[in-house]
């Protein structure tokens, strides 16, 4: 199957599971929460099983790219893109760059919020 496909696969398993974790945190919590645990949950172990599968695959498991693909990019990726995140931002540190890792991680932060905050004005303009 082509990697396109996989991944796209990947991403709706993804984004299924991150729906159930929001819905289990709803009925456990039984109320709206005062904090998103849902998604604080989310990330950390997305995060987690990005750092873990990406070594492992590397390491101690060969799978196809194809396969890479679909889990770190798809399932990982409809779960949390907090986990790409992290896992770029370790990258850049492998790989000699602490510079590039500081850029990237508080400016996708400042830029991400500062981003969001521009398009909720831009929504109430219209």
């Amino acid at each position: 199957m082509n990697k396109l496909l996989l991944v796209l696969l990947g991403g709706a398993i993804g984004t299924g599971f991150r729906f159930g974790v929001n819905f289990l945190v709803a009925a456990v919590l039984r109320e709206p929460p005062k904090f998103p645990y849902a998604t604080f949950f989310i990330n950390l172990t997305g995060s987690l099983l990005i750092g873990f599968l990406a070594e492992w695959f590397d390491a101690r498991a060969t799978v196809s790219p194809e396969l890479r693909a679909m889990v770190l990019v798809g399932v990982l990726g409809g779960y949390t893109t907090f986990s790409s995140f992290s896992l770029e931002t370790l990258n850049l540190i492998r790989d000699s760059k602490p510079g590039a890792a500081l850029l990237y991680s508080v400016g996708s932060v400042v830029l991400g919020l500062a981003a969001t905050w521009a398009g909720v004005q831009l929504a109430r303009l219209v």
